[in-house]
């Protein structure tokens, strides 16, 4: 049986951050044959959502809204005005994500990337307490845009806090708020599960977003990624959504040191993403 998905690659493949002008990209990833584009909205005052909207409509591509968390994004910080202005950010993509047609603004913004410390526990609970308190305020924003949030597990070298689907879903009990979902990414998963059907199954119909790349960020097909297991964990979901490839240009350098991608993953860009998709419609058939 194949599985019922649609696929979509990130413009972070190719360039960052993303402009309106980077619609420019869309005819091309629609000719390779993918059905929606990740956008990441590292600055919201970049992009004019009602034309990002018409440049989709144009070459009939679904937009799924990606957020970025630096270090002056981050809710768990002992400074409130952090939290205030990760606050307005976040508000900025939903309405971003709103105009465009999206249903979900996705990503770790439970704290910043990269804090990865070793911390006392009653330092960490005081993180995760606002964590918890900060995500429910989130997600009682996403509703006034008729949004939900997908919640992204990171690996143990990009955060502390949250590493794999048992941290997330203990995360999204505590938060206990109808928009809380999850985002499930292939990359930090093979670090960090012990089985990854066991892993999909955990987080059940809250996953509403599926990002892919090879266990070292490369083309998807051409690594040692368990794909059979990704395939009988999303079976057993029945999960419908959208499978998206996530990496990165090692051209744009600001990028690819946030990343650490020091070398080119592919012959090139485009055949990254035509060739990754190439191996997961035959995946997913």
């Amino acid at each position: 049986m194949s599985l019922n998905v649609t696929f979509a690659t990130t413009t972070w493949l190719w360039t960052s951050p993303f402009t309106t002008e980077t619609t420019s990209l869309f005819s091309k990833i629609k000719e390779m044959g993918f059905d929606a584009v990740e956008i990441p909205v590292e600055d919201p005052a970049l992009i004019d959502a009602q034309k990002v909207k018409h440049a989709l409509e144009e070459q009939d591509l679904k937009p799924v809204i990606c957020g970025a968390f630096g270090p002056s994004r981050d809710l768990t910080h002992e400074d409130p005005s952090y939290h205030k202005t990760s606050l307005d950010y976040i508000r900025r993509c939903f309405q971003i994500s709103a105009e465009v047609g999206a249903r979900f603004v996705a990503g770790p913004m439970y704290s910043a990337v990269g804090k990865a410390r070793l911390l006392p526990p009653d330092k960490k609970k005081m993180e995760w307490d606002l964590a918890v308190n900060n995500l429910h305020k989130v997600c009682v924003m996403a509703t006034e845009y008729g949004q939900e949030i997908a919640l992204e597990p990171l690996n143990r070298f990009e955060t502390d806090l949250i590493n794999n689907t048992e941290d997330l879903m203990q995360l999204i009990d505590d938060i206990n708020h109808p928009a809380a979902k999850v985002l499930l990414d292939g990359f930090h998963m093979n670090i960090e599960e012990r089985n990854i059907v066991d892993a999909i199954s955990r987080v059940g119909d809250k996953l509403i977003h599926v990002q892919v790349s090879e266990n070292y960020r490369g083309t998807p097909g051409t690594g040692q990624t368990r794909w059979e297991d990704y395939r009988k964990g999303l079976e057993l979901v029945g999960y419908q959504g959208v499978v998206s490839i996530e990496s990165f240009t090692p051209e744009i350098k600001e990028l690819a040191g946030a990343v650490c991608i020091w070398r080119p993953l592919a012959e090139s860009q485009d055949a990254f993403a035509s060739e990754g998709l190439k191996f997961l419609k035959s995946w997913a058939s």
